[in-house]
């Protein structure tokens, strides 16, 4: 940029994180540099920044008022998060001419801090929309007299964060549903779906992993699917705009009638997307997993799951107890993808009773002559012989298995 004597004007930012990225939350200060670099003697008005943070919405929609009268409807709608001016140079006035209070730049380059802290209260994640934005910038004007302004703005970006180690989002997310096809007077059998994933917060880079069981107990050749979806809501004026766009997704193999197919774990990668916005007035962004039977000529049998996108990751402890939880509540008790674990067998006789302790309760028992002659002559020694002998070997297998008594028809896959 060239403009008169003025070479450049530039603005910097002290990055809090190792990626030279600004990157700021909530509550955190915002610090740079405007840099000044001119190549003679300039007079100068001022030199100010203006920080500023903003939600903002806009669209349009044609209306018909007539047979012949049309009209296009404008959907506008904004919300400040802060706005911040601040002097480095001069005075607040520069709409005059004059060549009082004019301070004098001399020739090389030279360097401005600027410092500002973003409010406390929570702050929309940066965001680029179809129907709209939040954005955050800080703007320079160098002001000079009969000349107009130089003026540059840049952007930084703000992270409201989510934790997703938090107990809501560690909390796993299922369903089930069935769908029974008809074809004029003719009823197919059902098709089912029945899908869980661990948990409903995840962040950009991880694998969701997908728990389902799809039966198809109809005529048609069916085919499981999964995918991942963005919802941008836009609001303003009473009305909503709603744009939805696919984010991943995944195949699963085609299923002929009377087959069923189980998904232990399959894998959808969330690629790197922006995180949700949950607490803006006018923008919402959402996701959710989509587990859907794909049925040619019929509509199709889908699952909508809610995900979060966050900001902090799962922490290897959270990861640990939600895993662990989460397989065992999957695999034993609601697909019955493994079986439960046998039972232990009790200990032995021989690792209770040591022969010392038999022998010693035998001397004092065999002793007692009051207790002998109190009873028959066979039935003490009955008493004798089973008194400490092994209980009987411990099995595993039932000698009395129940008997099926479920005589209900079912698909041909069972």
């Amino acid at each position: 940029m060239v403009l008169g004597k003025v070479k450049s004007l530039t603005i910097s930012f002290d990055c809090l994180n190792d990626s030279n990225v600004p990157v700021y939350s909530s509550g955190d200060t915002v610090s740079g540099r405007v840099s000044l670099e001119i190549t003679g003697e300039i007079r100068v008005k001022s030199l100010k920044i203006h920080a500023r943070g903003h939600a903002k919405v806009r669209w349009t929609e044609s209306r018909n008022a007539g047979s012949n009268t049309a009209y296009t409807q404008n959907y506008t709608e904004e919300v400040e998060y802060f706005n911040h001016k601040d002097i480095l140079i001069g005075h607040e006035r520069d709409d005059d001419n004059s060549e009082e209070g004019l301070h004098t730049i001399h020739s090389g380059r030279h360097e401005y801090a600027f410092s500002f802290e973003l409010p406390q209260t929570p702050l929309a994640t940066s965001f680029e929309g179809r129907h709209g934005s939040v954005r955050y910038w800080v703007k320079a004007e160098l002001h000079r007299p009969w000349l107009l302004p130089v003026k540059l703005k840049k952007e930084f970006t703000v992270f409201e964060h989510i934790d997703i180690n938090t107990p809501s989002l560690l909390s796993p997310q299922a369903g089930t549903k069935e769908k029974t096809l008809c074809c004029w007077f003719c009823t197919s059998g059902p098709i089912s779906l029945s899908a869980k994933i661990e948990r409903k917060g995840y962040t950009p880079g991880e694998s969701i992993q997908i728990f389902a069981e799809i039966e198809n107990c109809s005529s048609r050749v069916v085919v499981p699917k999964a995918a991942i979806y963005q919802t941008q809501a836009f609001y303003a004026k009473g009305k909503m705009k709603e744009v939805r766009q696919l984010v991943a997704n995944l195949r699963g193999e085609s299923l002929s009638s009377g087959k069923t197919e189980t998904w232990n774990g399959k894998q959808l990668k969330i690629p790197p997307v922006s995180p949700s916005i949950l607490d803006c007035s006018i923008i919402r962004v959402e996701y959710s997993l989509m587990v859907y039977v794909d049925i040619p000529g019929a509509m199709d049998l889908f699952l909508n799951l809610p995900l979060v996108i966050g900001t902090i990751p799962l922490h290897p402890f959270g990861s640990r107890t939600s895993s662990v939880s989460s397989q065992c509540s999957m695999n034993m008790n609601w697909l019955g993808l493994t079986l439960p674990e046998r039972p232990e067998a009790p200990p032995s006789y021989a690792e209770v009773v040591t022969e010392e302790q038999r022998q010693s309760s035998l001397a004092p028992l065999g002793a007692c002559d009051d207790f002998e002659r109190a009873l028959p002559g066979p039935l003490f020694a009955y008493i004798q012989e089973f008194r400490f002998l092994p209980p009987p070997l411990y099995s595993e297998i039932d000698p009395n298995p129940d008997q099926p008594t479920d005589d209900r028809p079912s698909c041909p896959s069972r």
